[in-house]
Protein backbone atom coordinates (compact mmCIF):
# COMPACT_ATOMS: atom_id res chain seq x y z
CA UNK A 1 0.00 0.00 0.00
CA UNK A 2 2.02 3.33 -0.97
CA UNK A 3 1.74 6.46 1.14
CA UNK A 4 -1.10 7.76 -0.94
CA UNK A 5 -3.39 5.08 -0.71
CA UNK A 6 -2.98 5.25 2.99
CA UNK A 7 -4.33 9.12 3.20
CA UNK A 8 -6.63 8.71 0.69
CA UNK A 9 -7.99 5.61 3.18
CA UNK A 10 -7.52 8.15 6.22
CA UNK A 11 -9.66 10.76 4.05
CA UNK A 12 -12.26 8.59 3.36
CA UNK A 13 -13.06 7.33 6.79
CA UNK A 14 -12.26 11.29 7.67
CA UNK A 15 -15.51 11.73 5.74
CA UNK A 16 -17.64 8.98 6.39
CA UNK A 17 -17.03 10.20 10.11
CA UNK A 18 -17.87 13.96 9.37
CA UNK A 19 -20.87 12.63 7.46
CA UNK A 20 -22.17 10.42 10.63
CA UNK A 21 -21.45 13.66 12.52
CA UNK A 22 -23.28 16.18 10.63
CA UNK A 23 -26.50 13.55 10.61
CA UNK A 24 -27.15 15.08 14.32
CA UNK A 25 -30.71 15.20 15.01
CA UNK A 26 -31.27 19.46 16.47
CA UNK A 27 -33.43 21.18 18.73
CA UNK A 28 -34.33 24.76 18.43
CA UNK A 29 -35.80 26.20 22.01
CA UNK A 30 -38.08 29.30 21.84
CA UNK A 31 -37.81 31.94 23.57
CA UNK A 32 -37.68 31.71 27.67
CA UNK A 33 -34.38 29.29 27.16
CA UNK A 34 -34.09 25.61 27.47
CA UNK A 35 -34.26 25.67 31.29
CA UNK A 36 -37.53 27.14 31.96
CA UNK A 37 -39.07 24.40 34.04
CA UNK A 38 -42.08 24.23 32.07
CA UNK A 39 -42.24 23.73 27.91
CA UNK A 40 -38.53 24.23 26.86
CA UNK A 41 -37.51 22.19 29.31
CA UNK A 42 -39.87 19.41 28.59
CA UNK A 43 -38.57 19.82 25.47
CA UNK A 44 -34.69 19.23 26.19
CA UNK A 45 -35.68 16.11 28.84
CA UNK A 46 -36.53 14.63 25.67
CA UNK A 47 -33.52 14.99 23.99
CA UNK A 48 -31.31 14.22 27.13
CA UNK A 49 -33.18 10.90 27.71
CA UNK A 50 -32.83 10.34 23.53
CA UNK A 51 -29.06 10.92 24.19
CA UNK A 52 -28.78 8.67 27.33
CA UNK A 53 -30.36 5.67 25.71
CA UNK A 54 -28.54 6.34 22.27
CA UNK A 55 -25.15 7.69 23.48
CA UNK A 56 -25.92 9.63 20.30
CA UNK A 57 -24.87 13.76 20.43
CA UNK A 58 -27.62 16.46 19.37
CA UNK A 59 -26.93 20.28 18.18
CA UNK A 60 -29.51 22.88 19.95
CA UNK A 61 -30.08 26.29 20.01
CA UNK A 62 -31.55 28.92 22.23
CA UNK A 63 -33.66 31.70 20.81
CA UNK A 64 -32.60 34.85 22.06
CA UNK A 65 -35.05 37.38 20.34
CA UNK A 66 -37.59 36.88 17.22
CA UNK A 67 -35.72 38.01 14.23
CA UNK A 68 -33.13 34.83 14.73
CA UNK A 69 -35.72 32.74 13.93
CA UNK A 70 -35.51 32.12 10.48
CA UNK A 71 -31.35 32.12 10.82
CA UNK A 72 -31.15 29.38 13.40
CA UNK A 73 -33.61 26.99 11.36
CA UNK A 74 -30.99 27.66 7.96
CA UNK A 75 -28.04 27.38 10.07
CA UNK A 76 -28.70 24.19 11.67
CA UNK A 77 -30.45 22.75 8.18
CA UNK A 78 -26.67 23.92 6.42
CA UNK A 79 -24.55 22.54 9.13
CA UNK A 80 -26.32 18.80 8.03
CA UNK A 81 -28.37 18.11 10.73
CA UNK A 82 -31.37 15.72 10.44
CA UNK A 83 -34.33 16.03 11.87
CA UNK A 84 -34.30 19.40 12.99
CA UNK A 85 -36.49 20.00 15.74
CA UNK A 86 -38.13 23.18 17.20
CA UNK A 87 -40.58 24.25 19.61
CA UNK A 88 -43.39 26.26 19.95
CA UNK A 89 -45.79 27.86 17.09
CA UNK A 90 -44.01 31.13 16.39
CA UNK A 91 -41.63 29.49 14.22
CA UNK A 92 -44.63 28.11 11.94
CA UNK A 93 -43.95 31.42 9.25
CA UNK A 94 -40.46 30.78 8.87
CA UNK A 95 -40.34 27.01 8.75
CA UNK A 96 -43.26 27.34 5.98
CA UNK A 97 -40.65 29.40 3.91
CA UNK A 98 -37.67 27.49 4.94
CA UNK A 99 -38.47 24.07 4.59
CA UNK A 100 -38.88 24.06 0.78
CA UNK A 101 -35.02 25.39 0.64
CA UNK A 102 -33.92 22.15 2.11
CA UNK A 103 -35.94 19.59 0.70
CA UNK A 104 -33.48 17.00 2.01
CA UNK A 105 -33.71 17.93 5.12
CA UNK A 106 -36.52 16.59 7.69
CA UNK A 107 -38.22 19.06 9.90
CA UNK A 108 -40.33 18.77 13.29
CA UNK A 109 -42.18 21.11 14.71
CA UNK A 110 -44.73 21.26 17.77
CA UNK A 111 -47.87 23.12 18.29
CA UNK A 112 -48.23 24.27 15.04
CA UNK A 113 -49.17 22.85 11.73
CA UNK A 114 -46.60 23.42 8.10
CA UNK A 115 -48.07 22.08 5.63
CA UNK A 116 -44.83 20.83 3.83
CA UNK A 117 -43.83 17.71 2.28
CA UNK A 118 -41.05 17.19 4.70
CA UNK A 119 -42.34 18.85 7.90
CA UNK A 120 -43.79 16.61 10.67
CA UNK A 121 -46.40 18.92 12.64
CA UNK A 122 -46.99 17.31 16.26
CA UNK A 123 -49.92 18.99 18.15
CA UNK A 124 -51.70 18.50 21.20
CA UNK A 125 -54.85 18.14 22.69
CA UNK A 126 -54.24 20.68 25.60
CA UNK A 127 -57.78 21.23 26.26
CA UNK A 128 -58.09 17.57 27.35
CA UNK A 129 -55.85 17.77 29.72
CA UNK A 130 -56.73 21.07 30.75
CA UNK A 131 -60.24 19.56 31.63
CA UNK A 132 -58.69 17.19 34.19
CA UNK A 133 -56.86 19.74 36.23
CA UNK A 134 -60.31 21.79 35.92
CA UNK A 135 -61.83 19.23 37.87
CA UNK A 136 -59.12 19.14 40.18
CA UNK A 137 -59.41 22.72 41.06
CA UNK A 138 -63.01 22.87 41.28
CA UNK A 139 -62.88 19.79 43.93
CA UNK A 140 -60.05 21.78 45.87
CA UNK A 141 -61.19 25.54 45.63
CA UNK A 142 -63.50 26.70 48.93
CA UNK A 143 -64.43 29.96 47.65
CA UNK A 144 -65.97 28.30 44.47
CA UNK A 145 -63.52 30.81 42.26
CA UNK A 146 -60.44 29.88 40.50
CA UNK A 147 -57.95 31.73 38.38
CA UNK A 148 -56.36 30.66 35.05
CA UNK A 149 -53.05 33.25 33.66
CA UNK A 150 -51.98 32.70 30.62
CA UNK A 151 -48.91 34.07 28.53
CA UNK A 152 -49.26 35.29 25.29
CA UNK A 153 -53.22 36.15 24.28
CA UNK A 154 -53.44 33.36 21.49
CA UNK A 155 -56.07 30.57 20.77
CA UNK A 156 -53.95 28.09 21.74
CA UNK A 157 -53.06 29.61 25.15
CA UNK A 158 -57.14 29.99 25.06
CA UNK A 159 -57.41 26.39 23.89
CA UNK A 160 -56.31 26.11 27.69
CA UNK A 161 -58.26 28.34 29.57
CA UNK A 162 -61.55 27.24 27.63
CA UNK A 163 -60.86 23.11 28.41
CA UNK A 164 -59.86 24.03 32.34
CA UNK A 165 -63.05 25.97 32.38
CA UNK A 166 -64.71 23.65 31.12
CA UNK A 167 -63.64 20.95 33.56
CA UNK A 168 -63.96 23.50 36.47
CA UNK A 169 -67.89 24.00 35.27
CA UNK A 170 -68.43 20.09 35.44
CA UNK A 171 -68.19 19.97 39.02
CA UNK A 172 -69.54 22.83 40.07
CA UNK A 173 -71.71 25.06 37.37
CA UNK A 174 -71.71 28.04 39.91
CA UNK A 175 -67.74 28.14 40.06
CA UNK A 176 -66.65 31.95 38.90
CA UNK A 177 -63.54 31.80 37.03
CA UNK A 178 -60.94 34.48 36.79
CA UNK A 179 -59.06 35.01 33.46
CA UNK A 180 -55.68 37.25 32.83
CA UNK A 181 -53.14 37.14 30.20
CA UNK A 182 -50.31 38.09 30.44
CA UNK A 183 -49.95 40.35 27.40
CA UNK A 184 -49.65 39.98 23.57
CA UNK A 185 -46.37 39.80 22.88
CA UNK A 186 -43.71 37.15 22.75
CA UNK A 187 -42.13 39.13 26.28
CA UNK A 188 -45.52 37.43 28.18
CA UNK A 189 -43.72 34.00 28.17
CA UNK A 190 -41.10 35.45 30.40
CA UNK A 191 -42.37 37.67 32.38
CA UNK A 192 -42.67 36.12 36.60
CA UNK A 193 -42.80 39.26 37.96
CA UNK A 194 -45.73 40.26 36.28
CA UNK A 195 -47.03 36.71 36.97
CA UNK A 196 -46.67 37.01 40.62
CA UNK A 197 -49.05 40.16 40.32
CA UNK A 198 -52.03 38.64 38.41
CA UNK A 199 -51.67 35.52 40.84
CA UNK A 200 -51.97 38.43 43.78
CA UNK A 201 -54.79 40.14 42.59
CA UNK A 202 -56.65 37.24 41.32
CA UNK A 203 -56.55 35.77 45.21
CA UNK A 204 -58.00 39.51 46.11
CA UNK A 205 -61.12 38.82 44.00
CA UNK A 206 -61.69 35.19 45.54
CA UNK A 207 -59.55 32.71 43.35
CA UNK A 208 -57.38 29.99 45.77
CA UNK A 209 -56.69 27.98 43.29
CA UNK A 210 -54.86 29.35 40.42
CA UNK A 211 -53.48 27.31 36.53
CA UNK A 212 -50.62 28.66 34.67
CA UNK A 213 -50.29 27.95 31.31
CA UNK A 214 -47.66 30.57 30.70
CA UNK A 215 -44.16 29.46 30.48
CA UNK A 216 -41.35 30.73 32.50
CA UNK A 217 -43.96 33.69 33.93
CA UNK A 218 -45.70 30.77 35.36
CA UNK A 219 -43.22 30.48 37.76
CA UNK A 220 -43.87 33.51 39.23
CA UNK A 221 -47.78 33.05 38.94
CA UNK A 222 -46.57 29.41 41.24
CA UNK A 223 -44.16 31.10 43.87
CA UNK A 224 -46.71 34.16 44.27
CA UNK A 225 -49.55 31.49 45.49
CA UNK A 226 -47.39 29.87 47.67
CA UNK A 227 -47.10 32.65 49.09
CA UNK A 228 -49.99 33.87 49.70
CA UNK A 229 -51.28 30.69 51.17
CA UNK A 230 -53.23 29.17 48.16
CA UNK A 231 -53.01 26.44 46.00
CA UNK A 232 -50.97 26.34 41.85
CA UNK A 233 -51.39 24.40 38.80
CA UNK A 234 -48.36 24.13 36.86
CA UNK A 235 -47.86 23.50 32.81
CA UNK A 236 -46.12 21.22 30.71
CA UNK A 237 -43.46 19.98 32.47
CA UNK A 238 -44.07 18.25 36.17
CA UNK A 239 -43.86 21.48 38.13
CA UNK A 240 -45.57 19.81 41.49
CA UNK A 241 -41.48 19.52 42.86
CA UNK A 242 -41.62 23.79 42.45
CA UNK A 243 -43.15 24.26 45.89
CA UNK A 244 -44.57 20.46 47.48
CA UNK A 245 -47.64 20.85 49.18
CA UNK A 246 -48.48 23.88 47.51
CA UNK A 247 -49.34 22.79 43.82
CA UNK A 248 -52.39 21.03 43.90
CA UNK A 249 -51.11 19.43 40.33
CA UNK A 250 -49.74 20.10 36.89
CA UNK A 251 -50.84 19.52 33.61
CA UNK A 252 -48.70 17.19 31.95
CA UNK A 253 -47.51 18.16 27.98
CA UNK A 254 -45.32 15.36 27.13
CA UNK A 255 -43.34 17.79 24.22
CA UNK A 256 -40.56 15.64 25.87
CA UNK A 257 -41.89 12.44 24.32
CA UNK A 258 -42.34 14.33 20.98
CA UNK A 259 -38.74 15.55 20.76
CA UNK A 260 -37.61 11.83 21.93
CA UNK A 261 -39.61 10.55 19.46
CA UNK A 262 -38.70 12.88 16.43
CA UNK A 263 -34.67 12.34 17.52
CA UNK A 264 -35.43 8.31 17.24
CA UNK A 265 -36.71 8.29 14.27
CA UNK A 266 -33.58 10.52 12.53
CA UNK A 267 -34.33 11.29 9.15
CA UNK A 268 -36.88 9.14 8.52
CA UNK A 269 -39.11 11.00 10.65
CA UNK A 270 -42.75 10.49 8.80
CA UNK A 271 -44.08 14.13 7.60
CA UNK A 272 -47.82 14.90 8.19
CA UNK A 273 -49.70 15.57 11.17
CA UNK A 274 -49.58 13.45 14.79
CA UNK A 275 -52.48 14.33 17.40
CA UNK A 276 -51.20 14.12 20.93
CA UNK A 277 -54.23 13.59 22.64
CA UNK A 278 -55.30 12.09 26.12
CA UNK A 279 -55.28 8.51 24.70
CA UNK A 280 -51.79 8.56 23.45
CA UNK A 281 -50.79 9.81 26.86
CA UNK A 282 -49.62 13.24 24.99
CA UNK A 283 -51.58 15.29 28.24
CA UNK A 284 -52.47 14.51 31.25
CA UNK A 285 -52.32 15.00 35.30
CA UNK A 286 -49.44 14.72 37.91
CA UNK A 287 -49.50 12.75 41.08
CA UNK A 288 -46.71 12.13 42.86
CA UNK A 289 -45.34 12.62 46.32
CA UNK A 290 -45.30 16.64 46.29
CA UNK A 291 -48.89 16.58 45.83
CA UNK A 292 -50.17 13.23 47.26
CA UNK A 293 -51.71 14.83 50.53
CA UNK A 294 -53.74 17.52 47.99
CA UNK A 295 -55.64 15.08 46.08
CA UNK A 296 -58.01 12.92 47.94
CA UNK A 297 -59.07 9.50 46.84
CA UNK A 298 -62.76 11.30 46.39
CA UNK A 299 -61.03 13.74 43.62
CA UNK A 300 -58.55 11.15 42.21
CA UNK A 301 -61.79 8.94 41.44
CA UNK A 302 -63.60 12.31 39.78
CA UNK A 303 -60.61 13.27 37.81
CA UNK A 304 -59.78 9.00 36.68
CA UNK A 305 -63.68 9.01 35.58
CA UNK A 306 -63.45 11.86 33.72
CA UNK A 307 -60.52 10.96 32.10
CA UNK A 308 -62.00 7.70 31.16
CA UNK A 309 -65.00 9.49 29.55
CA UNK A 310 -62.84 11.92 27.46
CA UNK A 311 -61.16 8.96 26.12
CA UNK A 312 -64.02 7.04 25.15
CA UNK A 313 -65.60 10.10 23.74
CA UNK A 314 -68.33 10.55 26.29
CA UNK A 315 -66.99 13.84 27.48
CA UNK A 316 -66.09 16.13 24.75
CA UNK A 317 -64.21 18.55 25.37
CA UNK A 318 -64.16 22.18 23.58
CA UNK A 319 -61.40 22.54 21.31
CA UNK A 320 -61.08 27.04 21.06
CA UNK A 321 -58.41 26.57 18.01
CA UNK A 322 -60.72 24.39 15.87
CA UNK A 323 -63.86 27.00 16.85
CA UNK A 324 -62.85 30.04 18.35
CA UNK A 325 -65.89 30.56 21.00
CA UNK A 326 -65.68 28.78 24.70
CA UNK A 327 -69.14 27.66 25.74
CA UNK A 328 -67.68 27.23 29.36
CA UNK A 329 -65.93 31.00 29.03
CA UNK A 330 -66.21 34.91 28.17
CA UNK A 331 -62.94 36.42 27.31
Amino acid sequence: MTLMTKFLGAAAALALTAGAALADPAIIYDLGGKFDKSFNEAAYNGAERWKAETGGTYKELEMQSEAQREQALRRLAESGANPVVMTGFAFGDVLNKVAPDYPDTKFAIIDMVVDQPNVKSIVFTEEQGSYLVGVLAAKASKTGTVGFVGGMDIPLIRKFACGYAQGVKAVNPDAKIIVNMTGSTPAAWNDPVKGAEIAKAQKAQGADVIYAAAGGTGIGVLQAAADEGILSIGVDSNQNYLHPGKVLTSMLKRVDNAVYEAFKAGENIEPGIEVMDLAKGGVDYALDENNAALITDEMKAAVEEAKAKIISGEIKVHDYMADETCPALTF
